[in-house]
């Protein structure tokens, strides 16, 4: 099993892709989607979803695990990457991958048992379940990473997942 976990950004979204085989994790890819600052929204929205896609089709991911953005003081950023998040969310669906969200406490909770781990301390817990030489960089891509381990965590304690089967009616 592949799952892709997406760190939404509005200017670099993370991705980090892990392999389940033998109830193992192991890495599979990671690193950002970087689109230009100097880009309006829409074409930033395409972007990520040519991205997507484009990761989509290389991984072959089972599942797409994606942070469901919080709560922010800056009402248009929050927006921003909530637009940000409907990309990836579309581009996977039209995949045909299962997409599932969760909060970044769910994410904590999950990989590093304390849901108020700090940056520094998941980044490194992902370094070390994955065995990965050094700390994965950028931050997003590690924050994705951990998105990943999440869903892997929740789905085999879960017996069904809250997850949404998209397909492409177009």
């Amino acid at each position: 099993m592949i799952i892709l976990g997406i760190d939404p950004g509005v200017i670099s979204t993370g991705y980090g892709a892990i392999k389940i085989k033998d109830g193992k994790e192991s890495l599979v890819d990671f690193g950002v989607i970087t689109i230009e600052r100097e880009r309006e929204l829409p074409a930033r929205l395409s972007g990520i979803y040519d991205g997507i896609t484009a990761l989509c089709r290389k991984l072959q991911p089972d599942a797409l695990a994606i942070e469901e953005i919080f709560f922010s003081k800056n009402a248009r950023t929050a927006i921003t990457v909530g637009h940000t998040s409907a990309a990836v969310i579309l581009a996977a669906g039209h995949q045909g991958v299962e997409v599932s969200t969760y909060t970044p406490l769910q994410i904590k909770q999950m990989v590093s048992g304390y849901g108020r781990a700090d940056k520094t301390q998941m980044q490194r817990i992902v370094q070390v379940i994955l065995k990965l030489e050094k700390v994965p960089q950028p931050d997003h891509a590690a924050d994705a990473l951990a998105v990943a381990l999440c869903h892997y965590y929740i789905s085999r304690t879960t017996p069904k997942l809250k997850a949404t089967k998209w397909s492409d009616n177009r």
